[in-house]
């Protein structure tokens, strides 16, 4: 059954539904990226068995103690490929416009959908020349404010309880930005947030009040259609950046202005794929950032390290955005 999905900015036809996801009336617009699941390259007439070039070895690990991902040219540089330690197999053509998604039986096709939703087309937006942050963004009005940090940050918590307070989701993350004549737009992602069991429980009372995505990953659904909350499904310009990641034992959330020569490599540091950038990829970044960071306000957000106290800094977070605002 073949479905079609804006994600991103990008528009995605795919031969299988995405989990997750809800497909949108543009089947006449021509896609950006086309995506064939359980289907490899081979079947349509690439060579991927013969030489191959090592582009990327993760320095993290998978429970075998093998590096978690590696990254290969292959088909005679025709093909990247993507592959986990898992099994789940990636491939995607130079000009970025197709991709095969393949799965070991010990998988499913959750699982490849969540490396596909997340560090995979993170990966490919960056490629395609769309500088990415590694944050969460939401809807406040009609202005974008995204939270960024490292994992463990807190920026899905954040997310997630912006969407609880009745405020719109519009992504988790990953944040895809596009310049524009007036500033930089927040790209849409997808309708739901990813959260650890603390987070579920801090927000929803129990662990096991959200699904997990598949057995194979712990992460649990928060699915915003499922629960009443609200998507921003637009492009939306984005107002503010607050950095999240360090914590304080202060009964009240305070933040700090962050000047432009100190946040910069804050969001160096929260970019993605940043050790595929080639030179000219790179200076193209730091060019984005400094236009970035002459137009919309940074801010450290200093919170209660309990996530159990999240609504205080979501309150916190509103109100800071406010008086910015005027």
């Amino acid at each position: 059954m073949n479905a079609t999905y804006s994600i991103f900015g990008l528009i995605v036809r795919s031969n299988l539904l995405i989990p997750g996801l809800i497909a949108s009336a543009t089947e006449f617009v021509s896609p950006a990226l086309e995506v064939l699941w359980d289907r490899c390259p081979d079947e349509d007439g690439y060579q991927t068995g013969g030489n191959r070039e090592l582009v990327y070895t993760s320095v993290y690990t998978g429970e075998s103690g093998e590096p978690a991902l590696h990254i290969w040219r292959v088909a005679d540089d025709a093909l990247m490929q993507v592959a986990y330690c898992d099994g789940v197999k990636f491939w995607f053509t130079r000009d970025f416009q197709r991709m095969w998604i393949v799965w070991p039986a010990t998988s499913s096709k959750e699982d490849a959908a969540a490396y596909f939703l997340g560090p995979v087309l993170g990966l490919l937006l960056r490629l395609r020349g769309v500088t990415c942050l590694h944050a969460s963004a939401v809807a406040l009005g009609d202005s974008a404010v995204a939270f960024v940090g490292p994992e463990g940050a807190g920026k899905s918590t954040l997310a997630a309880a912006f969407a609880r307070e009745g405020y719109a989701a519009l992504s988790d993350d990953i944040v895809a930005l596009s310049e524009s004549a007036g500033g930089f737009l927040v790209q849409p992602a997808y309708p739901y947030l990813s959260l650890w069991e603390d987070s579920t429980k801090a927000l929803f009372g129990s662990a096991d009040a959200l699904p997990v995505f598949s057995h194979n990953y712990e992460k649990r659904c928060f699915s915003l259609k499922d629960h009443k909350s609200r998507f921003a499904d637009r492009a939306l310009p984005l107002r503010a950046i607050y950095l999240l990641g360090e914590w304080s034992l202060d009964a009240v959330p305070r933040f700090e202005p962050v000047p432009s020569a100190k946040a910069l490599p804050s969001l160096v540091a929260n970019t993605y794929a940043t050790n595929l950038l080639d030179i000219k990829m790179r200076a193209r970044e730091f060019e984005v950032l400094g236009r970035l960071l002459a137009k919309v306000p940074v801010r450290k957000l200093i919170a209660h390290q309990d996530s159990a106290r999240c609504l205080e800094a979501c309150d916190a977070v509103r109100k800071d955005f406010q008086s910015l605002q005027t």
